[in-house]
């Protein structure tokens, strides 16, 4: 989760002309499929998000096999420590998040990997802003109103999240933290749940996903009072950043590629500039805006530039939070 402008800075310079060796020398590769693994069960965000990009790669590479492979558990951190202590050669690839790569470090007291030392950052695919959102009870109208009513009754206001440590968890702490605000947390397992109770009142607030909150939005079963980024975004027209009323918030979403740390710097490159390629095609663009994502390409070293300071940040933010897995 980081700022979405910085990213767009960024993603002008990886749109510059390809070095040769990236235009195709790397003959020997790809000489088999390509797993891209997901450490997610299939159907969540991650997942959705990384199979058309799959598919776009395995297009690009002339036909050679793209899969992608669902290895879920704790968190992420099953599929990312396999990952992590795969082969090196170009044909493992992690369907890299913010969570795996720069909050678990510092949620699960033995997490099994390093981000920045067991990692190659490829590619940079696409940031996802989070909305609030409010069940019409709460009486809030804009996010100016709910900062001053959680202000005037702190502790008593409750939010829902996908779990301990998940994105819409750590979103809402995170503009808990910059607002001042105390609300109490309830997590449960997955966004399926939460959004049934945030419907029905039992929880009164939210800090999800477009695609999990907006359609209810649109139906006005719930009020969407703004999204997490600093810049209005197209794909959600109406909805201002909240960090109009809270100063200096703004936490993205954010997801790519990585590879096995010693996986060949050609073939990273070569792979970065393929994804870069087609981030901006129509298709992409357009399925990566029915999950809520806008493509925001990096050069694989603005990519781990992103993941250490997503990094010192959570690091930061989960001491304060007091964010434990569940």
């Amino acid at each position: 989760m980081t700022t979405r402008r910085t990213l767009l800075r960024a993603g002008a310079l990886a749109a510059l002309p390809l070095p040769a060796f990236a235009q195709g020398t790397q003959g020997s590769w790809p000489n088999r499929p390509i797993t891209i693994v997901v450490p997610f069960p299939p159907g969540g965000s991650n997942d959705l998000l990384a199979r058309p990009l799959a598919a776009k790669l395995q297009q690009a590479l002339g036909g050679n096999p793209v899969v992608v492979e669902n290895r879920g558990g704790a968190g992420g951190t099953v599929g990312a420590a396999s990952v992590a202590r795969g082969p090196a050669d170009g044909h493992l690839l992690m369907w890299g998040h913010v969570g795996t790569l720069a909050v678990n470090p510092w949620i699960y007291p033995n997490n099994p990997y390093d981000p920045l030392r067991d990692f190659a950052p490829v590619a940079l695919v696409a940031t996802l802003p989070g909305v609030l959102v409010v069940h019409p009870s709460v009486g809030a109208r804009t996010a100016e109103e709910f900062v001053a009513l959680a202000k005037r009754a702190p502790g008593t206001i409750e939010y829902g999240s996908a779990g301990n440590g998940s994105a819409s968890h750590i979103t809402m702490a995170g503009f808990c933290d910059a607002a001042g605000i105390e609300l109490v947390h309830v997590p449960y397992r997955g966004n399926g749940p939460m959004l049934t109770d945030l419907l029905a009142g039992r929880v009164k607030c939210s800090f999800a996903g477009a695609p999990v909150v907006l359609p209810a939005a649109r139906d006005n079963r719930l009020l969407a009072l703004g999204i997490s980024a600093a810049q209005p975004s197209a794909l959600m027209p109406g909805l201002e950043p909240v960090g109009h009323a809270v100063p200096g918030y703004e936490m993205v979403q954010w997801h790519g590629l990585v590879a096995p740390a010693a996986t060949p710097a050609e073939v990273v490159a070569r792979i970065n500039a393929t994804v870069n390629g087609f981030l901006n095609d129509p298709e992409m663009t357009q399925r990566l805006a029915i999950e809520g994502a806008d493509p925001a390409p990096l050069t694989p070293a603005q990519f781990r530039d992103l993941i250490a300071r997503e990094n010192e940040r959570f690091r930061v933010l989960v001491a304060r939070a007091g964010i434990k897995p569940d």
